[in-house]
Order: structure tokens, then C-alpha cells, then sequence
């Protein structure tokens, strides 16, 4: 059922959003060289790596670690990035993700790969086999704000509580929040 939901609303967001999607494209490469897309590697189910495409915020000279681990993270930012991250429109290509099954709606946010301490709180605590997701419980509870502990305690409750109206109540906080820009450090 769950998936069934993910392949709806993935085909309806990118079919609705289509002229969203290609001016924001189009906007991120006018603002700065390189492509309009990064395509992140992320830890997905049962730790299986896989491409994950966001729209690009940083310069395309970005050492390749979590933002938060970044000297000077505002340097790497680019103008139209910082929009971007604080509206959470950089995820919107994730819907593909959702599409094609490496992702769902809601779940853990997936792990950089080189995210070595977070890959193995997560499976240490079983998360590691739920599918990641575009939004998920620990990001509406403090997105970069939280610890990484306290990001896999959250992902564990999520693990337990999973339930349709659990993720539809998920994914209405989070277009609150995206909608304030709550919970963006960089």
C-alpha cells in the first residue's frame, strides 16, 4: 500500500510540477557554473548505495562531506542555494527517487555515504532496512539541528509507529515547515 502511495504521488508531483521543476533547473545554472543537478551518493535500504538527485546549492568545487562537517559552510552556498535549502526546493528532484524505488515519501533520510557513524547507529538500531525518504520523523523534529543520536532515536521510533496516518501527518508538518524554512542551518 505504502509504495502504491509513493509511485501516486510521485507521478502526480512530477507531472503537476513539471514547469516548477525545469525553472528551478534553469535558475540553478544561471546563478552558478555546473549542472542543475547533483547527484548525491546516499545509503539507501539495507545500505545499498544509490544516486540521489537534488537540485545543486553548492559550488561544484564542494568537498564531497555533510555540509555541517564544512569549515565554512557559507562559502560553499551558492545564492540561489540558500533559497533553495531554507524552502527545501532543492529536494524536489527526489521525487524520481520515489519513482524508481530507491526512496518513499517518508522514511529516514538517506545517509551521505561517507556518513560512516550514522550508517551504523542506524543499523545497529534495525533502520537501516526501511526504504529512506524524502521527509521523515527526525526532520520535522529538528532537521540539522539534531544530533546524530538523537536523529536514529527518532528514525527507530519511526520505525515502530510507521502507519498510513503517521505519514500523512509527516508529510503535512513538513510542507509547514518547508513553508516557514524551519529547522535549515546552512
Amino acid at each position: 500500500m505504502k509504495r502504491a502511495f509513493d509511485i501516486l504521488i510521485a507521478i502526480a508531483g512530477l507531472m503537476a510540477l513539471w514547469p516548477v521543476l525545469l525553472a528551478i533547473g534553469l535558475a540553478v545554472r544561471l546563478d552558478s557554473p555546473g549542472p542543475a543537478l547533483h547527484w548525491s551518493r546516499r545509503v539507501g535500504r539495507d545500505n545499498a548505495i544509490f544516486l540521489m538527485p537534488k537540485y545543486r546549492t553548492m559550488r561544484t568545487d564542494t568537498p564531497d562531506v555533510a555540509t555541517h562537517l564544512l569549515e565554512d559552510p557559507g562559502r560553499w552556498i551558492t545564492p540561489l542555494g540558500r533559497f533553495l535549502r531554507r524552502t527545501s526546493l532543492d529536494e524536489l528532484p527526489q521525487l524520481w527517487s520515489v519513482l524508481v524505488g530507491d526512496m518513499s515519501l517518508v522514511g529516514p533520510r538517506p545517509a551521505l555515504h561517507n556518513q560512516d557513524d550514522l550508517v551504523a547507529l542506524r543499523t545497529a538500531a534495525g533502520v537501516h532496512r526501511l526504504r529512506p525518504g524524502v521527509t521523515g520523523w527526525a526532520q520535522i523534529n529538528g532537521r540539522d539541528d539534531l544530533p546524530i543520536p538523537d536523529k536514529v532515536k527518532l528514525d527507530a521510533e519511526y520505525m515502530q509507529r510507521r502507519s498510513a496516518s503517521f505519514d500523512l501527518m509527516i508529510i503535512l508538518r513538513t510542507v509547514l515547515s518547508a513553508a516557514r524554512g524551519t529547522g535549515v542551518s546552512h
